[in-house]
């Protein structure tokens, strides 16, 4: 199991579309085999910070992803939506039991 937590931080003009198409990108990314849980956080302090947890099967699951329509839509969707360029940091998985996903 791969964690992913992708930091996002959005103009503010930029808040109600970035949720739209990133909605649109997490009901359809969880429809992929490799991916057993897709998360969307918003901070509560600031509006503009998102996290998204994903939580992939398998180490290729990510780059899978990647290459579906979906992926693309949003990544250049939100391009110009973003007030600086998002990061990731990668998790394995501890707990629970990777038999469970």
């Amino acid at each position: 199991m791969l964690i992913v937590h992708v930091h996002v931080h959005v103009k503010l003009e930029c808040v109600e579309a970035f949720q739209k198409a990133t909605l649109a990108n997490a009901r359809e990314s969880l429809k992929e085999p490799g991916i057993a849980r897709f998360d969307c956080l918003q901070e509560t302090d600031d509006p503009t910070r998102f996290v998204l947890v994903e939580a992939y099967r398998d180490a290729g699951a990510p780059a899978r992803h990647k290459e579906t329509p979906h992926y693309q839509v949003w990544r250049d969707a939100v391009a110009p939506m973003m007030a600086e360029p998002r990061g990731s940091v990668k998790f394995a998985n501890l707990f629970p039991d990777d038999s469970k996903w």
